[in-house]
């Protein structure tokens, strides 16, 4: 068996190699022969000449929803835009609708196979957004899902409240008023609820100005929240510079990112998540400034955003390829995206790495080398994984 640690330069290649955890955490790893003998004496599994990683980690969904959007991805090949769409009511608001008449358990009922698609390629940590709720009963509801999702399922859930990404329709013209609602009442009840690791938002032309997502990250301080962003995705509002400010994890998107805006993100040590699946599925032609947040040092994590109107992807490694193919990150920088990355851009540094003290969240694949899980399209070379040292069946 072979190692792909991610730890350092390049993959962190460990051939011929050996890896043993106890309650959870790895507490060796190196040449097989070099083995400990005080470990010998553990149950032993063999790696059949695999490689094993880190679980994978999705750090940017909305897995959580109810309905259909089918008939937008028609409407856009068929030259209608997205702010088009948004604005007759079509896009977020379409599955607001479905997803506020959906009971909780209809809810994870159609959640779990999107779940369960991520889980069958090695995912073992993911993010999930609230968002398609708006009012305070659903998105409660959409975060209660979340959590549920992490008990019925063994993966790691991570939820973050977005109830900043959409202007609902009984709010229809006054988005002040409604981002006053989210901040004195949504986000301190469901935050007291512990419903909610972080706070995300929506700034852009279609959604809330920067004025008004400041205000919402106010909020968040507040209550001890860190923060995230969907920044830049249509037009340039300084939303990398406006969440790096306020020590962000990430800032999601990024199509137009400016120089500023990476030396913002630099600076803070804020996370670049790229979300190729939208990238594809809007046809957009305007590339995240790979080269710019490469020369600055900026981490560059790889999301799936999975979500029903503008990335209806539940595949990790097809999101890896996408960043490969259409950004030109190289396989290795998509591989540490959907690892060691992801895991920063969530604030889980116990993750995403093989290392003595990590968690034992492995995958074991049926590959020739590393570079393979992001060549191949639509391979599902998964052979065995790990959460937390327990294997997953």
């Amino acid at each position: 068996m072979n190692l792909a640690t991610f730890v350092g330069e390049g993959y962190g290649i460990v051939r011929d190699a050996a890896i043993a955890w106890q309650a959870g955490r790895i507490v060796w790893l190196g040449a097989e022969h070099e083995l400990p003998e005080r470990l010998q004496v553990l149950p032993t599994t063999d790696g059949a000449g695999g490689w094993l990683t880190p679980g994978l980690v999705d750090c940017h969904t909305h897995l959580v929803y109810a309905g259909k959007r089918a008939d937008e991805f028609e409407a856009r090949l068929n030259g209608e835009s997205y702010e088009s769409i948004a604005r007759r009511g079509g896009g977020i608001a379409a599955t607001v609708r479905a997803t506020r008449a959906a009971s909780e358990d209809a809810l994870l009922a159609a959640s779990l196979p999107r779940v369960d698609a991520l889980l069958a390629e090695g995912v073992t940590t993911l993010e999930i957004k609230s968002g398609y709720g708006l009012d305070l009963p659903s998105e409660r509801k959409m975060l209660r899902v979340a959590r549920r999702i992490a008990q019925v399922r063994a993966v790691s859930v991570t939820t973050t409240f977005l109830g900043a990404h959409a202007l609902p329709p009984e709010f229809a013209g006054d988005a002040d008023a409604y981002i006053d609602h989210v901040c004195s009442e949504m986000l301190p009840a469901l935050a007291s609820e512990g419903l909610v690791d972080a706070v995300d938002a929506f700034c852009e032309r279609i959604a809330f100005t920067p004025a008004q997502t400041a205000r919402v990250f106010d909020t968040a301080a507040r209550l001890g929240l860190p923060v995230k962003l969907h920044a830049e995705q249509l037009s340039d509002q300084g939303g990398a510079a406006l969440v790096a400010r306020y020590g962000g994890r990430s800032a999601d998107h990024l199509e137009w990112l400016s120089d500023e805006g990476v030396a913002a993100m630099k600076a803070a040590g804020t996370v670049a998540v790229l979300l190729p699946g939208a990238f594809y599925c809007l046809r957009e032609t305007r590339l995240p400034p790979i080269t710019a947040l490469r020369e600055a040092g900026v981490p560059m994590a790889v999301a799936t955003d999975a979500n029903p109107g503008t990335s209806p992807l539940t595949s990790l490694l097809l999101a890896a390829n996408m960043a490969s193919t259409l950004f030109r990150l190289t396989p290795q920088e998509a591989l540490a995206g959907i690892t060691r990355e992801a895991a920063r851009a969530l604030g889980l540094p116990d993750r995403g790495t093989l290392a003595v003290g990590q968690r034992a969240d492995l995958a074991l694949w049926r590959i020739n080398s590393p570079a393979e899980l992001v060549y191949k399209i639509g391979a599902r070379p998964l052979a065995r994984c790990w959460m937390a040292g327990r294997e997953r069946i």
